[in-house]
């Protein structure tokens, strides 16, 4: 599961994603519902994303937080948007300080070395919950044009997705009990490879294609340019288009 990204591209992307989700995020109100996570306001997105942070930081230097109380205190403070931009920078302290060998948990199959992993995963964290904050401000998903994020992070964001999320043992996309596999194609002309995802009882499996042949061959279908594809594999986004989007749906991360 290689990163596409360098360590300070992904430090950079978690800057933009932090910046672009404190802005949407005080233009929408704190308590105002997310479209794209219906059960949530702005306040209780801000307070997970913001204990998220600082476990991450916890996680890096071996410590253990209380996740419950530190999400209760972003969620009551008198700023939250404040809260949430100092366990953004105490986080890029921490992922700098780290040593690039740090022997620090993961938890995705064939994952970068941790400080690579972890500030891989918060620029990607953090992005699609910045799309939240966006849709919070627009009153509905946001169309990828009318976010900030760029090809390569998108591409990269596909590529943790699809070969680290899915294939895990806990996937919640599987077919029926007693259907047949079905495999489901995903590609984007924004790139010279595309992706296979083995849908059956089992734990999913995805294969990364150099070139978009093999797609040609799966049962299902979703397509669409690299940002619109990122929105709508995790939810954020409806712009994707093909056949594979309702088996898609089974699979929340």
């Amino acid at each position: 599961m290689p990163t596409h990204l360098t360590f300070q591209q992904h430090l950079a992307g978690l800057h933009e994603a932090t910046l672009m989700m404190s802005r949407h995020a005080s233009a929408a109100g704190l308590d105002v519902a997310i479209p794209s996570c219906p059960e949530w306001t702005i306040r209780r997105l801000i307070g997970h994303q913001g204990r998220v942070h600082r476990w991450t930081s916890a996680v890096l230097r071996g410590e253990r937080i209380d996740k419950d109380a530190v999400e209760k205190a972003g969620r009551s403070h008198s700023d939250p948007v404040e809260w949430l931009r100092d366990g953004a920078i105490e986080l890029v302290t921490t992922l700098v300080a780290t040593p690039e060998d740090a022997d620090v948990m993961v938890f995705l199959p064939d994952a970068p070395p941790p400080r690579l992993f972890w500030a891989r995963r918060q620029h990607h964290e953090t992005a699609v919950h910045g799309v939240d904050a966006l849709a919070a401000e627009l009153g509905r998903l946001p169309r990828a044009e009318e976010t900030w994020i760029g090809i390569d992070a998108a591409l990269d964001g596909i590529d943790e997705l699809l070969m680290g999320f899915v294939q895990r043992e806990i996937s919640p996309l599987r077919s029926a009990p007693g259907a047949d596999p079905v495999t489901i194609a995903i590609r984007t002309p924004d790139a010279a490879y595309s992706w296979t995802v083995r849908v059956s009882e089992e734990p999913p499996v995805v294969v990364r294609h150099e070139g978009a042949a093999e797609a040609d061959h799966a049962d299902l279908m979703i397509e669409g340019p690299a940002v619109a594809l990122y929105l709508a594999l995790w939810h954020r986004g409806d712009e994707a288009t093909g056949d594979g989007l309702a088996l898609w749906e089974q699979m929340s991360v």
